[in-house]
């Protein structure tokens, strides 16, 4: 079974993952951006390598922060994000594929590259956002299991007060199992 410090360092693992292909895919599409522009007009599509790497960006950030402070809501952040991050994805790949069919476009490396990029992302925030359940599921059953042995020591120690209290203070006195007071 997988334990709940081997998710929190899959996550953080996947979280700088997240967070260099975010930068990466930025870097990417300025340089993809600035070429587009020296060539031509820009078009629709042309800075979508930069919007899916801020969402990357954001993904890995959230991602540290949930690895950090395993709160429901920061886990439900850090959810959003993930799917924010796959649809960043997903409209990248579409947007550069339209990119790369352009007649006589002499960047064709660097749509490859950064559509490589938006696939690795996507990758990564559909494991996050696994990695988040399973989180979730281990910290629901870990506070579950504390709450028990809460009720459970809060019973005993209700028990030890009343036998406490029905002994007014005297010692018991044991005769051959039985009990009884002075």
């Amino acid at each position: 079974m997988c334990t709940s410090r081997k998710i929190i360092w899959s996550l953080l693992f996947l979280s700088v993952l997240e967070i260099g292909l975010g930068v990466s895919s930025i870097a990417l599409g300025a340089v993809g951006l600035s070429r587009s522009q020296a060539q031509h007009a820009t078009q629709q599509g042309d800075a979508s390598p930069v919007w899916s790497g801020v969402c990357f960006l954001i993904c890995g950030l959230c991602g540290m922060l949930c690895a950090k402070k395993r709160t429901g809501l920061i886990m439900i952040l850090f959810s959003a994000c993930c799917i924010c991050g796959l649809i960043g994805g997903i409209l990248n790949v579409q947007f550069v594929r339209a990119l790369a069919r352009r007649p006589g476009d002499a960047t064709h490396s660097l749509h490859l590259a950064a559509i490589s990029l938006a696939c690795l992302g996507i990758s990564g925030c559909t494991l996050s956002a696994w990695l988040t359940c399973r989180l979730a599921g281990t910290e629901q059953q870990r506070m579950f299991l504390e709450r028990e042995h809460s009720l459970h020591h809060s019973h005993e120690m209700a028990e030890k007060e009343t036998l406490d209290n029905s002994s007014n203070g005297m010692p018991q006195i044991t005769f051959n199992g039985r009990s009884a007071s002075p």
